[in-house]
């Protein structure tokens, strides 16, 4: 627990499947929190528990020594910190802004250059984990921006994650969660393909699963996947819409870049066509239903 030599005030928008029990985890630990969301209702539990709601995100943004945005996307990015209300408008000079979106190294990049305008020390600071990670405090943040202000910080990061990376100036962060990403939607795409071959001929998929973990392909991705796959259970962790859009944003740097990432295009045709046949929010695990019988 905080004490009162360490609280924070924190300000934290975006409270959906990872940012609700990442602030959540903030409130637990002692900090000051004021929270604004799109949806007002998701802000209900955080306020019974001790956090106060702002009516925009500039109120939450002049609460705030330490700003943290978690956004489904770039243009929900964009209107939480440049619309009328936004919080870039109540950032206060001195303070610091971290944001855990998936978002462009190109838009962090512009961001850190509006902070900077206003003497705000800016992260880009994007998470891996899934929701249960978010939910234990167990996430890994990929860290771009200065050293200083990351050191400024580990002390709150430590409340929601167990291991940061400083991998470089802003837009590092991003670049580094858009490849991870991308290898592990074509990582849950291959499963899929494996999947499929077996049980279409007649096989358990939990036999392939066995062999898989006993060779050169193992890995906690499988074990956490594949179960869930078998049994067509795709409550979702990581949703596989939000799959869909950093599989577009890592095409889109790989363009600006002039990197040819065949592979990565070749299996987003398939998350595609999965996400544009469902009616409900699913786990990215759900490119399964490619195969279905």
């Amino acid at each position: 627990m905080s004490t009162a030599g360490t609280s924070k005030r924190i300000g934290f928008i975006g409270l959906g499947l990872m940012g609700r029990p990442m602030a959540a985890n903030l409130l637990k630990a002692g900090h000051s929190l004021t929270v604004w969301n799109r949806t007002e209702s998701r802000a209900e539990g955080l306020v019974k528990a001790g956090a106060k709601a702002a009516k925009s995100p500039r109120e939450v943004a002049e609460a705030a020594e330490v700003l943290i945005t978690i956004v489904s996307d770039p243009p929900a990015l964009e209107s939480v910190l440049w619309s009328e209300g936004g919080a870039l408008e109540g950032l206060k000079e001195g303070s610091t802004y971290i944001d855990s979106s998936t978002v462009s190294p190109m838009l962090a990049k512009k961001v850190a250059a509006a902070c900077q305008e206003r003497g705000v020390d800016f992260l880009d600071a994007p998470v891996t984990g899934g929701d249960w990670g978010a939910r234990e405090g167990n996430l890994v943040f990929m860290i771009g921006g200065e050293a200083a202000t990351l050191k400024k910080v580990e002390p709150i990061l430590g409340v929601m994650g167990k291991k940061w990376f400083h991998l470089g100036p802003n837009g590092a962060g991003q670049t580094i969660k858009l490849a991870m990403n991308a290898i592990l939607a074509l990582e849950v795409g291959a499963i899929a393909e494996g999947l499929g071959l077996v049980t279409r001929a007649g096989l358990a998929g939990e036999q392939l699963l066995e062999v898989l973990q006993s060779s050169m392909g193992r890995s906690a991705l499988l074990d956490l996947k594949t179960p869930l796959m078998l049994k067509r259970d795709f409550k979702p962790s990581f949703p596989l819409r939000l799959m869909h859009k950093d599989l577009g944003l890592a095409l889109d740097l790989a363009n600006q870049l002039g990197v040819a990432l065949p592979t990565t295009a070749a299996v987003r045709e398939v998350y595609s066509h999965v996400k544009g046949e469902a009616t409900e929010d699913v786990d990215y695990s759900a490119v399964m239903r490619f195969y279905k019988k």
